[in-house]
C-alpha cells in the first residue's frame, strides 16, 4: 500500500495544475451517509500540500470546468473520475488531459471527487458509490442551467474510478443509499462511458479490492456480481493494457455481457502495456460514432480515399510450379502473389494481404486489400497481395487449399526477401472475414503441413512474425460455416478445432465490428487465448459496426481510421525497428 500511495504522490508532483473550477458539495450538511472522520474528499495534489486541513475536506464535490466554446458545444457532459485504489484520488494528470480534449470536442466537463480512503466495516467501494450516485443526480439537476442535455451525461474514468464508473453505468437501479432530499428523486443513470483499466472486476479481485490474484483466469473466476447490468446499462468503451495486474480479462468479461444484452460497446486492448489509461483518441471516436458529439458525418467509400496507384513496383508470380499444385481442382481459380515494393523503401518488414469471400471467392483488388496496400506502401513498406484458391469444394475442408496456398506464399516471400533488400524474418499476414480465418490458420498452425513438400522451397519455415485479423469469421464453434448463432457469447462457443496454437504462434492485431454477425467474440476469444499463452496482442472492436465496417465509414470514427491501428501495432511490437 505504501508503494501505491508513493506512486500516486509522484504523479501528483509532476501533474499539471488543474485550471480554475467552480466547486460544489454534493451532500447537504449533516445528510451524508456513512460520515467518517477517517475519510477526506480531495485530489492527492491538494491533500499532500503543506497546510492541508482534512477537517475542511470531508464532503465529496463536483468541480465544474469552463463551458466549451459556443461554436463546438454539442449539449453533452462528461463526469471525470480519478482512480487511486479507493485509497486516494490521484489522477490529476488524466483529469487535466480529459478535460482539455473533451472540452475541445464540445463537451462540458466536471471533475467528481469522492471520499477516500476505504472505510472499515463497509464494502471497499461503498462510500464512493454513494457519492457517485449522488453526483450523477447533481449533474443531471444542473443540465438546463449549464446548457447540456440531461440524457447526454457520460463518465470517463481510471482504475478504481473505473470500477466506480462501471457501478454507475450498470447498476443505477440499485440504490446505494437512502433518499436524503428532492435531488434523490432525479435518476442517477449515465448514458455513455469511457472506462480505462477497471480494477476489481473479476471474482479473483472483487472481494478485497486487490489486483487479480489469478490474472482473471480460472473456471471459477467470473465477472463480479456487484455489477447488476440492469435495464439502464449504457454503451461503454473499455480500454485496458495487456500486462495489467488488474486483469484485462475484466474488460473482456464486461464487454461480453454488454454484447449479450445487445448494448453497443467497444473494447480496446493494448499489447505489453501495464496499468494505465490508453487510447483516449479511440474513446473520442466512440463518442463520435455514438452521436454523443453531435450528428455523425456522412460515410465515405474507402476506395475513394485511396483512389490512385503508381506507388510501387509490381511483380506477379504464381504460387505453385506448373503441375505441382497439391489437390488441384479445375473448378478453382489459379493462385498467385503480387509484390508491391514502394519506390522509397523505409522498412524491410513485409506485409502479406488477402481478402475474404466466404471461401467462395477472393479479390486482391477489392476494398479489403487495396486501401491497406496503398496505405502501407505510402509508409514505405513492401506489401505482397495474394489470390488464393476458391471456391471451396466439398472434398476438403473449406479452408484447406487456401491454407496450402498461404503456406507456400509465405515460403516464396521468405525465399526472395533478401534478394529484394527485405527481411525474411519480419513477415506478417493480414486477411478479412474468411481471410481473417485464414490468417488465424497461418498464425496458429504453421508447424502443421497441409500438403506434402514438392521441392526445396518447402524446407523453409512458413511461420510469420505477426498477424492482422480484420473481422475474422468461422473462428468459434457456433459459427463454423455461417454467422455465429449465439454471437460467440456462450461458454460452449469455443475456438475452432483447426487452430493448433502451436509453438510458433505469433501476436495478432484484431479489428472487428461490434454488431457483426460473424461475431466480434471471434476476435475477443482468440485474443484471450493468445494472452493465456503469454502472447501479447492488440484488439479493437467498433460500436454499432457490422461486417465490412470499413467499406464506408464516417470521418473521425474508428471505422475510418482503422488502418492506423495496423501501423501503430507494428510500431508498438517492434516490427518496424529499422524505420527511419
Amino acid at each position: 500500500m505504501k508503494k501505491f500511495l508513493t506512486a500516486c504522490l509522484g504523479l501528483a508532483l509532476c501533474a499539471l495544475t488543474l485550471g480554475a473550477q467552480v466547486r460544489e458539495n454534493i451532500w447537504p450538511k449533516g445528510k451524508m451517509p456513512h460520515q467518517s472522520d477517517q475519510q477526506i474528499a480531495a485530489m492527492l495534489d491538494e491533500a499532500s500540500a503543506e497546510g492541508f486541513n482534512p477537517k475542511k475536506h470531508r464532503t465529496p464535490y463536483l468541480e465544474w470546468f469552463e463551458a466549451p466554446a459556443e461554436d463546438v458545444r454539442n449539449g453533452s457532459c462528461m463526469i471525470l473520475i480519478s482512480g487511486g485504489g479507493y485509497y486516494t484520488t490521484c489522477d490529476m494528470h488524466l483529469i487535466d488531459l480529459w478535460h482539455k480534449e473533451l472540452t475541445k470536442a464540445g463537451v462540458q466537463c466536471v471533475n467528481f471527487v469522492y471520499r477516500t480512503p476505504r472505510q472499515e466495516g463497509l464494502a471497499f467501494y461503498q462510500t464512493a458509490w454513494e457519492d457517485g450516485q449522488r453526483a450523477v443526480r447533481m449533474v443531471r439537476s444542473e443540465a438546463a442551467k449549464r446548457g447540456f442535455d440531461p440524457e447526454r451525461i457520460g463518465v470517463i474514468s481510471m482504475s478504481a474510478g473505473s470500477h466506480l464508473a462501471l457501478l454507475l453505468a450498470t447498476s443505477s437501479q440499485t440504490p446505494a443509499y437512502e433518499r436524503v432530499d428532492k435531488i434523490d428523486d432525479i435518476p442517477c443513470h449515465v448514458n455513455i462511458g469511457i472506462i480505462n483499466a477497471p480494477a476489481y472486476v473479476t471474482t479473483d479481485a472483487d472481494k478485497a479490492g486487490t489486483a487479480a490474484t489469478r490474472q482473471g483466469y480460472g473456471t471459477d473466476v467470473a465477472l463480479s456480481p456487484v455489477f447488476k447490468f440492469d435495464a439502464k446499462t449504457c454503451p461503454l468503451s473499455l480500454h485496458h493494457g495487456g500486462n495489467d495486474p488488474y486483469s484485462p480479462n475484466g474488460s473482456t468479461q464486461v464487454y461480453r455481457q454488454l454484447r449479450r444484452m445487445k448494448v453497443p460497446a467497444e473494447l480496446h486492448l493494448y499489447p505489453d502495456k501495464p496499468h494505465g489509461a490508453y487510447g483516449l483518441e479511440r474513446g473520442i471516436e466512440f463518442l463520435r460514432q455514438m452521436g454523443f458529439l453531435g450528428e455523425v458525418a456522412p460515410e465515405v467509400d474507402i476506395m475513394s480515399r485511396f483512389n490512385d496507384d503508381g506507388r510501387a513496383e509490381v511483380i506477379r508470380e504464381n504460387v505453385w510450379p506448373e503441375g505441382k499444385m497439391p489437390d488441384a481442382s479445375d473448378s478453382q481459380c489459379q493462385p498467385y502473389i503480387e509484390w508491391h515494393i514502394p519506390k522509397v523503401l523505409k522498412t524491410t518488414a513485409i506485409q502479406i494481404i488477402y481478402s475474404g469471400g466466404a471461401y467462395q471467392g477472393n479479390d486482391p483488388d477489392g476494398f479489403e486489400v487495396v486501401p491497406a496496400r496503398r496505405f502501407l506502401n505510402d509508409k514505405g513498406m513492401t506489401v505482397v497481395t495474394m489470390k488464393y484458391r476458391t471456391p471451396a469444394t466439398p472434398d476438403l475442408s473449406k479452408h484447406t487449399r487456401a491454407w496450402q496456398d498461404l503456406q507456400r506464399a509465405v515460403r516464396i516471400v521468405r525465399s526472395e526477401a533478401a534478394s529484394r533488400g527485405l527481411d525474411p524474418d519480419r513477415i506478417g499476414i493480414m486477411g478479412s472475414s474468411a481471410g481473417g480465418h485464414l490468417t488465424l490458420m497461418g498464425v496458429t498452425s504453421s508447424m502443421h503441413m497441409p500438403y506434402e513438400p514438392i521441392d526445396d522451397l518447402d524446407k523453409l519455415p512458413c511461420n510469420v512474425q505477426w498477424g492482422v485479423g480484420i473481422y475474422p469469421a468461422y473462428a468459434l464453434t457456433d459459427g463454423l460455416e455461417a454467422p455465429n448463432t449465439g454471437g460467440g457469447n456462450d461458454d460452449s462457443a469455443v475456438l475452432a478445432p483447426e487452430f493448433s496454437f502451436d509453438l510458433a504462434t505469433a501476436p495478432m492485431l484484431f479489428v472487428h465490428g461490434d454488431a457483426d454477425g460473424w461475431a466480434s467474440m471471434n476476435s475477443v476469444k482468440t485474443w484471450e487465448k493468445l494472452r493465456s499463452m503469454g502472447i501479447q496482442g492488440e484488439l479493437h472492436t467498433l460500436a454499432t459496426r457490422q461486417h465490412c465496417f470499413q467499406r464506408t465509414a464516417s470521418p473521425g470514427t474508428g471505422s475510418y481510421t482503422y488502418l492506423d491501428r495496423i501501423w501503430e501495432f507494428l510500431l508498438a511490437k517492434g516490427f518496424l525497428k529499422d524505420l527511419e
